[in-house]
């Protein structure tokens, strides 16, 4: 029977559980955004936004709390001097689950699950997002951002080729 059951087991024993959304919540943390199936990824959600509002109080009871999760004092080193001064005025909602499709070998829903004030084209106030807003994105305005792009990058200085002081119609190396 599956009474009083309120969170998804992911077919694994309590431990192999618990190391598998340590090291999720570990690899969010240093990367900001993860691929991962649908399932991992509600779990983690559920494991990772506690973490992450502890993480707004900077304490030294705090911080053993959150490396009491993860073991390891890098992603906890990250987490407070990082992650938790962009996450402060959030009252919530920390990650963000984009669904990607199915994965090719099994058919297993994929998605990827980032921190929000990470993500920088859906910050407020940039420009694909008010593009977004507005939904009068056209195919020259989109030119247009891409010229951007490439005016943006560094020009490579030409290099001048040198001049040989060989006559040209004499080839004194090659002739044999």
């Amino acid at each position: 029977m599956k009474h009083g059951k309120r969170f998804n087991h992911l077919s694994r024993p309590v431990a192999h559980r618990k190391a598998l959304l340590t090291n999720l919540a570990k690899s969010l943390i240093r990367h900001k955004r993860i691929n991962t199936t649908v399932a991992k990824a509600k779990a983690l959600r559920k494991f990772i936004e506690p973490i992450l509002t502890k993480a707004k109080t900077d304490t030294t009871h705090t911080r053993r709390v959150v490396f009491s999760y993860f073991q390891d004092k890098v992603p906890v080193k990250e987490l407070f001097n990082e992650i938790a001064p962009k996450i402060m005025d959030r009252p919530g909602g920390y990650t963000r689950i984009i669904r990607l499709g199915n994965r090719l070998g099994d058919n297993a829903e994929m998605c990827m699950i980032e921190l929000v004030d990470y993500n920088e084209l859906f910050q407020p106030g940039s420009r694909l997002t008010q593009e977004r807003a507005n939904k009068r994105t056209s195919q020259a305005e989109v030119q247009e951002v891409a010229s951007q792009a490439t005016t943006h990058q560094e020009a490579v200085p030409s290099v001048p080729q040198q001049e040989t002081n060989a006559p040209a119609d004499v080839d004194s190396e090659n002739s044999f």
